[in-house]
């Protein structure tokens, strides 16, 4: 008999790593979001929350459909970002064992996690916490959790939960809806549903340009797999991965869960796989280089009958782990003279400083990128003015992400080189959406360029300005470069696609 009144535990760990940008610890996790007990509930019931959709979805519904006991324990969340330390990852640990401990008896577990976190030590945090919830509720009381589609899935973390709810759309605009979804499963499980799952790992590393969701391979992938969700298939999830982790268990994962028929998740779960294995090389990125880059972008502030051009640095997006501090885009537009640019957002929490302290009109020689030395992050001096400042308070718009979130830039400036405009702030983060610009009175309709420091995330807010065929994107140094040639690779269990051509892949089922 399902309980009338359960008790569920709510917990998380966000963070997606990449493992060539530092590593974070306790006090990276504070400056951007760490939630305990009932400030969960209240930030999620909140009209803007801070906290992912996965966990504002899932609490919104379960108060909908319901009477329930919600046990709030503890949100972590770093965002894209390095490895996190192992003193933070025990210490998470031994705070989120103590809740659940604290909260028994349980009659279901929640996690609002990402799924790509990797610890310093080489470590499989999120399996970890996992299995730490596993042990401490028992093996029948039900385990659900959302996961970021860029989620590294680790077979500790199939083995230790129930069921496992992938984001389905990159630009991730179904975050509440998969939150929601989990609450309806987490209903079923309650009602006596035992579910069967098939899990399968492709030797592919699809570069995160090539995950989108609305065209593509990946898009043919995840309508596959939604076309087989019927009275008998629970949930279909197909996890692109996060390429910067570097890790044993990357590779595109495949997850089928069925009511209760194995021999049917298993059956389908090797052919979605084995058809996009197939198809393997259309995850071959397709780049712009930085000087065909820069001379379309004079080209646009040329010829006013060309279509407006949006540049994305996908090389150094915050989103992916990246410092948003790269100047190459922003040096060669500048110093080849590209009118009317906008760029952003530009991270320097020491230059933002600066502009606020000299006040608005200023002139002065601005250091771009005085910091962070990284050969991949050099600096760039030129001379500005300051136009705008803010203090980086603004509120997502629809339809991307973080719409009606509340968002914290920190201190925030805008710079003006001329016919170049550079939005600066003070808390790493990509360039979501217009309002980015908008918000500190800059008019993304009237630019002819502009440039956003995001891989992909961008394309559901900005789509009211551009269309597919008017954004490129560029190939830069940076920390999340598609170019996976880039990169020292030691953690991929090789052979592996597109680093390696020969590949050969069967399902073990």
């Amino acid at each position: 008999m399902p309980a009338s009144n359960p008790r569920i535990a709510i917990l998380g760990l966000h963070l997606e790593s990449n493992r060539f940008a530092p590593p974070v610890g306790k006090a990276e996790f504070e400056a951007t979001l760490v939630l305990n007990g009932t400030a969960i509930l209240d930030d999620a019931r909140s009209e803007h929350p801070r906290q992912p959709g996965g966990g504002t979805g899932f609490i919104r519904a379960m108060d909908a459909d319901g009477a329930w006991q919600p046990q709030p324990i503890m949100l972590a969340d770093a965002g894209a970002a390095g490895c996190i330390t192992r003193e933070y990852l025990d210490e998470l640990e031994r705070e989120m064992r103590a809740g659940l401990e604290a909260a028994l008896p349980l009659d279901g577990v929640y996690f609002a996690q990402h799924g790509a976190a990797v610890c310093t030590d080489g470590s499989d945090p999120d399996g970890r916490l996992f299995a730490m919830a596993r042990e401490v509720v028992g093996a029948r009381v039900p385990i659900v959790s959302v996961l970021d589609l860029h989620a590294n899935v680790s077979q500790r973390m199939v083995d230790s939960a129930d069921v496992l709810v992938a984001y389905r759309t990159n630009p991730h605009v179904d975050q509440y809806e998969r939150g929601v979804e989990c609450a309806a499963v987490m209903r079923e499980l309650l009602g006596g549903l035992r579910p069967a799952v098939a899990f399968l790992r492709l030797p592919l590393v699809a570069p995160q340009v090539t995950q989108l969701t609305a065209v593509g391979a990946y898009a043919d992938a995840i309508a596959r797999g939604q076309a087989c969700i019927d009275e008998r298939v629970l949930n279909v999830s197909i996890l692109g991965g996060f390429t910067y982790g570097d890790t044993p268990d990357n590779g595109m994962a495949f997850i089928v869960t069925t009511r209760g028929d194995k021999a049917l998740a298993e059956r389908l779960c090797a052919q979605l796989a084995s058809a996009t294995w197939t198809e393997r090389e259309r995850f071959v990125p397709r780049l712009t280089a930085l000087e065909e880059c820069i001379s379309r972008a004079v080209a646009c502030g040329e010829q006013p009958d060309l279509p407006a051009l949006l540049i994305a640095d996908v090389a150094d997006n915050p989103g992916g782990g990246g410092r948003g501090n790269t100047t190459w885009l922003l040096q060669g537009l500048h110093e080849a003279g590209a009118r009317q640019v906008l760029l952003g957002v530009f991270n320097d929490a020491a230059l933002a400083a600066e502009a606020h302290a000299r006040g608005l009109g200023a002139r002065f020689e601005a250091c771009f990128n005085s910091q962070e030395h990284d050969p991949r992050s050099q600096i760039y001096r030129a001379e500005v003015s300051v136009r705008h400042l803010s203090d980086g308070r603004i509120i997502g718009r629809s339809p991307g992400s973080r719409a009606n979130m509340a968002i914290d830039l920190g201190a925030t400036a805008v710079l003006d080189l001329g016919e170049l405009q550079v939005v600066v702030i003070s808390r790493r983060q990509q360039c979501i959406d217009p309002g980015y610009f908008e918000n500190f009175g800059l008019d993304v309709r009237a630019a002819r360029t502009v440039v956003v420091k995001s891989r992909g995330h961008f394309r559901a807010g900005f789509a009211v300005y551009f269309q597919p065929e008017q954004i490129i994107e560029c190939d830069a140094p940076g920390l999340t470069s598609p170019n996976l040639a880039n990169f020292d690779w030691r953690g991929f269990r090789r052979p592996i696609y597109p680093l390696d051509a020969e590949v050969s892949w069967q399902p073990a089922f």
